[in-house]
Formats: structure tokens, C-alpha cells, sequence
């Protein structure tokens, strides 16, 4: 049963910063796109990143570019996220999630694993 785990949320400060993980399991989404959605309490769950299955191209929402880098390291099957520079309104329930493609995209639907999600709070 292939699986997504989310680890690395927490309570930060406003400019701090935090690393999410996910790890994969069941399966190896090493040929995989992989992605980073986002969503807040009565809000729509949003793209934030994706990466294609070699690392060598990726794709981010403009409300986190220049803040936040995606990446992946297909050998111990992980997914980071890196945020820096948090705002208050990057608060949200953060999920991993997998394609059974390799191609990049930034849609929900077109993903077909999801995790559980970890949650990210920033305070300003």
C-alpha cells in the first residue's frame, strides 16, 4: 500500500522558517512528480510546489516563490519543502502528494497519492 507521510510543521514567527518532509513508502515514486498543496480552514486546498521526477524542473504558486524551495531525494524517497521568510498567511494544513506521472503540473486533481498533512502555523 503505498503511502505519504508529512513531518516538519509547527509554530514559527513571522520570518521564521521551517522544513517539511515527506516520506514515501509502499511504493517508489522515484519516476513520480511529486507536490506541495496547502489549505486553510475554510479555504480551497492551493498549490504551493511541484517537482519533476528528477529534480530538474519545478513550479511554484507566485505566492511563494522567492520564499519557499521544493526538492527530492529519490534514494531515500523524500520530499522537502523548505520555507523561509513565513508570513502569517502561509498558515495551513500542508499535504504531500505523488503522480503517477512524471510530468510537473500544479493541478490537485492530476495527483493521485496524498498524505495526511502536517500543520503550519505562523504568528505574526
Amino acid at each position: 500500500q503505498s503511502q505519504l507521510v508529512e513531518s516538519g510543521g509547527g509554530l514559527v514567527q513571522a520570518g521564521g522558517s521551517l522544513r517539511l518532509s515527506c516520506a514515501a513508502s509502499g511504493r517508489t515514486f522515484s519516476s513520480s512528480a511529486m507536490g506541495w498543496f496547502r489549505q486553510a480552514p475554510g479555504k480551497e486546498r492551493d498549490f504551493v510546489a511541484a517537482i519533476s521526477w528528477s529534480g530538474g524542473k519545478t513550479l511554484y504558486a507566485d505566492s511563494v516563490k522567492g520564499r519557499f524551495t521544493i526538492s527530492r531525494d529519490n534514494a531515500r524517497n523524500m520530499v522537502y519543502l523548505q520555507m523561509n521568510n513565513l508570513k502569517a498567511e502561509d498558515t495551513a494544513l500542508y499535504y504531500c502528494a505523488a503522480r503517477l506521472s512524471a510530468a510537473v503540473t500544479g493541478i490537485r486533481d492530476q495527483y493521485d497519492y496524498w498524505g495526511q498533512g502536517t500543520q503550519v502555523t505562523v504568528s505574526s
